[in-house]
């Protein structure tokens, strides 16, 4: 079984590195792709803590946003670390995150909602890119609301007066980039709707010109009809089809395992880096 899109809490999940590859490994999961928002922190030790036999994936999830204000996720995968110009475009991601998030506590404040900064970046184990899901965090602490998913639902959806964006490149930039660096860019959950505006079949042009690899078909925020729609952009351009989980361990409801890639769609996938990077123990 493969998935190639989870988080550690490298980023907003709540596993270790080395509990999710566990973790994926009791799941049945083969292949496993850790995918942490805009950062590859979280690398070295999922490496350390893979079992004999299954197949690490390398990759992060990087936040983007088109020049109309339409938040993207494009999934880089089995590129070079070492890479100067991505390195330096997740480090400026993930350091704007911290000025984003100042601004939405102060927005919650205004509300008459009690929360500080310092609250916030105390839920973040070392390291971790800041997002969203920690300011959730930080409330369920204080006692505000029970669960991440309560807070989002209710505060911190794109769509909330409290949501506020931060700096991030456009998807065509952020697939250049990735392309650059040997690796290969998956388009993450494009249709999900319900998160807020999304892209539209036209512009999968521009990002095909680039270099995009993949379109990750099957995640539980598509219905049926999104996923038909997708299917139809991935068979027009010959694009890799993918299924994930999505998978943030308690943090969301996303199981390992529940959306797959099947096998020739990740030879597919993998054929298109510049050298092999899986790595196997």
């Amino acid at each position: 079984m493969i998935d190639l899109h989870t988080h550690s809490n490298a980023s907003d999940g709540t596993d270790t590195p080395t509990e999710l590859v566990k973790n994926a490994h009791a799941a049945g999961i083969t292949t496993l792709a850790i995918t942490d928002h805009d950062t590859t922190s979280g690398w070295r030790e999922a490496i350390s803590a893979l079992p004999t036999g299954m197949n690490l994936v390398l990759g992060s999830e990087i936040s983007c946003q088109t020049e109309d204000g339409i938040s993207v996720h494009m999934l880089g995968l089995l590129f070079d670390e070492s890479n100067q110009a991505l390195r330096e475009e997740l480090a400026k991601t993930r350091e704007n995150r911290v000025t984003r998030m100042g601004r939405m506590v102060a927005r919650l404040n205004e509300a008459g909602i009690e929360i500080t900064l310092e609250e916030v970046l105390a839920q973040l184990s070392d390291g971790a890119t800041l997002g969203r899901p920690h300011l959730a965090d930080a409330l369920i602490a204080r006692g505000t609301m029970k669960t991440r998913d309560e807070v989002f639902t209710a505060l911190l959806h794109n769509k909330s007066k409290y949501y506020v964006s931060h700096y991030s490149p456009t998807p065509v930039n952020a697939i250049k980039l990735i392309k650059s660096a040997g690796g290969v860019a998956v388009i993450a959950h494009a249709y999900a709707s319900h998160r807020g505006r999304i892209i539209t079949a036209e512009m999968f042009s521009d990002l095909v010109n680039a270099g995009l690899d993949g379109i990750e078909v099957d995640h539980r925020d598509h219905s049926e009809t999104e996923r038909a729609s997708l299917l139809r952009i991935a068979y027009e351009y010959d694009l890799a089809i993918t299924g994930a989980s999505d998978y943030h361990g308690n943090g969301k409801l996303n199981q390992l395992g529940e959306n797959s890639t099947r096998p020739e769609q990740w030879e597919k996938l993998e054929a298109r880096a510049d050298q092999r990077r899986v790595v196997r123990i």
